[in-house]
């Protein structure tokens, strides 16, 4: 199974961006299916946007559409999420997760994704 490391996180103002970064550790990551997940306090986790190892079945959440862009380099081993136009809704811990058996689209539950990192915390100020 592949290791995630989540990076990017942090404090911005509202309308600001950031990049997340996962960075994979593991032979198999190369057809894995990838997706960024976020948890507000108080809320459940929910997916926000998912990629294949193909690169041809991006999926993003609808508040994420527009604003928030998945994109993978398989040869870094890296998914990145870039969040531009950020609301404070947007506040939360983001985590990466991996599904091994390399799902297209990527699938929406929680439950499917094996792997998963340790978060970071993106922090919007209104």
């Amino acid at each position: 199974q592949v290791q995630l490391v989540e990076s990017g996180g942090g404090l911005v103002q509202a309308g600001g961006s950031l990049r997340l970064s996962c960075a994979a550790s593991g032979r198999t990551f190369s057809s894995t299916t990838v997706a960024w997940f976020r948890q507000a306090p108080g809320k459940e986790r929910e997916f926000v946007a998912g990629i294949d190892w193909s690169l041809n079945w991006p999926r993003l959440e609808d508040s994420a559409k527009g604003r928030f862009t998945i994109s993978r380099d398989n040869v870094k081993k890296t998914v990145y999420l870039q969040l531009n136009r950020l609301e404070s809704e947007d506040t939360a811990v983001y985590y990466c997760a991996a599904d091994h058996s390399g799902q297209k689209p990527p699938p929406l539950e929680q439950g499917e994704y094996d792997s998963w990192g340790q978060g970071t915390q993106v922090t919007v100020s209104s």
